[in-house]
């Protein structure tokens, strides 16, 4: 995600300050998925973090800013999560750590992203942007394994590797949701193998011998 003036850092930090400026940003995630962006205040944040409020404005002008750092955390642990989708292998392992993240969640919180849009989408065009953006990224990825399974002949030549990105993102996000709200993981399970399927449908098939 390209850096900007309220989430760049606007000078380098010693190894320490940016071990407490993690921490902090990290505490604040965590407490934004379990309690929301409206039930988290920055004293909840520096109180958690063992920081103290000059801290706190040390690192971030404001809650605002606080928040995008946030945003940007959590597109670095999706990120991280998307190696591998360059066969059918990989993307059904992906699957089912998708399935098996948010079943050991209990179905609660939601997506990472995702849980965050309600909130800031309308109210706050910069979180918004910020939040288009890792969403563009998980899709890229995506993208880009679904590209190199075509440029090896492992797809055939109808299958249009941005689209089934855009679908198996929408999949994952719906899904998700669906499952959280049902407390059911029949949504998400249901939603990624039929985008999965999909894509299987399009492996070029061998040719048969002729009798």
């Amino acid at each position: 995600m390209a850096a900007n003036a309220s989430v760049a850092e606007p000078y380098r930090l010693t190894p320490r300050g940016q071990a407490t400026r993690e921490r902090i940003v990290a505490t604040a995630s965590q407490l934004i998925y379990s309690h929301g962006v409206a039930g988290t205040s920055l004293g909840d944040v520096y109180k958690s973090a063992g920081v103290g409020p000059s801290q706190m404005y040390h690192y971030f002008a404001d809650r605002q800013s606080l928040i995008r750092a946030v945003i940007a955390y959590r597109v670095h642990a999706v990120l991280a999560t998307l190696g591998g989708l360059d066969s059918m292998e990989g993307l059904r392992a992906w699957r089912d750590v998708v399935v098996d993240t948010y079943r050991q969640q209990n179905w609660e919180g939601g997506c990472a992203l995702g849980s965050l849009v309600g909130e800031l989408a309308e109210p706050f065009p910069e979180c918004r942007a910020d939040l288009a953006g890792g969403f563009d990224q998980w899709e890229a990825a995506i993208r880009e394994g679904l590209q190199a399974m075509c440029d090896r002949g492992e797809l055939g030549r109808t299958a249009d590797p941005g689209r089934l990105a855009t679908a198996l993102l929408a999949a994952v996000e719906g899904g998700i949701m669906l499952a959280q709200v049902r407390r059911d993981p029949t949504p998400l399970e249901t939603a990624l193998d039929e985008v999965l399927d999909r894509i299987e449908d399009l492996r070029p098939r061998p040719a048969r011998a002729h009798q």
